[in-house]
């Protein structure tokens, strides 16, 4: 598969990347590039998810790629998975951008080798920051999720606990203008405190996908 290398000052860059904290200088992709520039909404949430957020997951992907929206995650186990699954079973305009915390030569986690392929087999784009061959770092995922928002024109966050990696990418969010989305949780539930939190601080509570078109167009 063939690796494009996209400088901020090439046109192919997307616009909305530009303007936030710390752009990156440079975007290695493989896939749909076209894509990048389009409206997208980004769906990130623990790795450790429950049945009930691997469910919520699919389902709010998949209404939202048939209503034309580009879905933006992290090809992460839990959440970000079944948030890239339920767009690849929506067979709709709607694709799929997977932002990897790793060069997009070593696919992370490497069970999620298959799904990078069918993300890309569907039209959609794998998508990385870090230069070929550059070894996996802890603090690459944190700074990666700027770009998962910053593509995104609004963050729904499916399960987390208080200190989930999902809660800084509300967090860029936030920073970056863009509206932040939290699906309900229960309240005995340790992947709930994170979202339910996010809700009494003011995000948007998701309970269907027509709570995201009531805010994005």
């Amino acid at each position: 598969m063939i690796i494009e290398e996209i400088s901020i000052h090439n046109k192919k860059y997307p616009e909305q990347l530009k303007h936030i904290y710390n752009p990156p200088m440079k975007l290695y992709a493989i896939g749909n590039t076209d894509i990048l520039k389009q409206k997208g909404i980004a769906i990130v949430g623990s790795r450790k998810a429950t049945e009930y957020g691997k469910k919520v997951a699919l389902k709010i992907s998949k209404e939202l790629s048939e209503k034309g929206f580009h879905i933006i995650s992290g090809l992460a186990r839990g959440i970000d998975s079944y948030a890239h699954i339920g767009n690849i079973n929506s067979k709709s305009t709607g694709k799929t951008i997977a932002v990897l915390g790793s060069s997009i030569d070593t696919i992370y986690p490497k069970e999620n080798r298959n799904l990078a392929i069918k993300i890309i087999k569907t039209g959609g784009c794998i998508l990385s920051e870090y230069p070929i061959g550059s070894k996996i770092q802890p603090k690459n995922f944190p700074e990666r999720n700027r770009i998962i928002s910053g593509l995104s024109k609004g963050v729904i966050i499916i399960e987390a606990s208080e200190k989930s990696g999902a809660l800084i990418t509300a967090d860029f969010a936030l920073e970056q203008g863009r509206e932040v989305f939290a699906v309900p949780g229960n309240i005995l539930n340790e992947n709930s405190k994170g979202t339910n939190t996010l809700i009494k601080q003011g995000a948007k509570v998701v309970t269907s996908f027509q709570d995201i078109l009531e805010e994005i167009h």
